[in-house]
């Protein structure tokens, strides 16, 4: 019933489409791109319920007061306290490799606010678990969430060839507020 609401709202109310040809492993990331409104986080659910998954998110600390933060637990959110250095990658690497399912949506720009200096963390995660990144994007001009690659990170040696893909592949989609989003250089 859940799910049937989702699709409704999403698809039929609201107007958007998907075009997702990426296979779905038992595990993998999700980057997503652009963040630039707290309208991403309510599609996002929205997306999840309809395609009926169940996929973590990070969030920082500071959202998971009450009433939310159970609320946000309850959906999958895992809260980050992001001024203290954490063994945050370390900690769900190891959670990817020794789980049967393991999916993790993070927003590389780290903040809906414009940073060409994208957080690498998701890539690590990637990496230390080997287990592949999907590339969403949502594009409010088109009303469109996509997903037509993926990539298994082997560290390291490739990060900045690796980061380059990543950040070509969303650098014609446009956020709620656009001039909020940037790929960098």
């Amino acid at each position: 019933m859940l799910q049937e609401i989702c699709k409704w709202i999403l698809y039929k109310r609201l107007g958007w489409k998907k075009d997702v040809t990426v296979e779905h492993p038992d595990k993998f990331i999700i980057c997503l791109a652009p963040h630039t409104s707290n309208t991403d986080f309510l599609l996002g659910i929205l997306y999840m319920h309809a395609e009926n998954m169940r996929i973590n998110f990070l969030m920082k600390k500071e959202w998971f007061f009450w009433p939310l933060g159970p609320l946000f637990k309850s959906v999958g959110g895992i809260p980050v306290r992001r001024g203290k250095h954490t063994n945050m990658t370390d900690m769900l690497a190891g959670t990817a490799k020794r789980e049967r399912t393991f999916r993790l949506c993070i927003t590389p720009e780290g903040t809906r606010s414009l940073n060409p200096e994208w957080k690498k963390g998701f890539y690590y995660i990637a990496a230390k678990a080997r287990i592949p990144i999907l590339l969403y994007g949502l594009d409010y001009e088109k009303k469109l969430i996509q997903c037509t690659k993926s990539l298994t990170p082997d560290g390291d040696k490739h990060i900045d060839k690796d980061m380059a893909e990543i950040k070509n592949y969303f650098k014609n989609y446009k956020g709620r507020h656009p001039e909020l989003f940037t790929t960098g250089n």
